[in-house]
């Protein structure tokens, strides 16, 4: 297996569309030996990650929401706190959600490198 490094600047691109061009390295759609089954992805390694733009009013209307381990208890954060305080954790949930859900999908995101 070949697995090479992609470099991605993401200065001034939105927020989805590095995720789907992330997603698609990591999955290794690229290659003509893609297979769902298999995991042949590369490495993909993001530059200048506080450059990003985020469109429309996404900072206070986009929220990400979480349970707890109290019954019917929802916990929700908007993007704006949770770019403040994680911003590298906002592109792996993108990317995580582009991604297939099943066991190939820790492996895939252990690929990615946010600098």
């Amino acid at each position: 297996m070949d697995r090479k490094i992609h470099k991605i600047d993401a200065t001034k691109v939105s927020l989805g569309r590095i995720a789907t061009q992330v997603a698609w390295l990591l999955m290794g759609k690229h290659k003509a030996s893609y297979v769902p089954y298999k995991d042949d992805g590369d490495f993909v390694v993001i530059e200048n990650l506080d450059k990003m733009k985020f469109t429309g009013n996404k900072m206070e209307q986009k929220k990400y929401y979480r349970g707890t381990t109290r019954v019917g208890a929802l916990k929700s954060e908007t993007l704006r706190s949770l770019w403040e305080r994680r911003p590298k954790e906002v592109l792996r949930k993108a990317v995580m959600g582009m991604l297939p859900k099943n066991k190939l999908r820790a492996e895939m995101i252990k690929r990615l490198e946010i600098k």
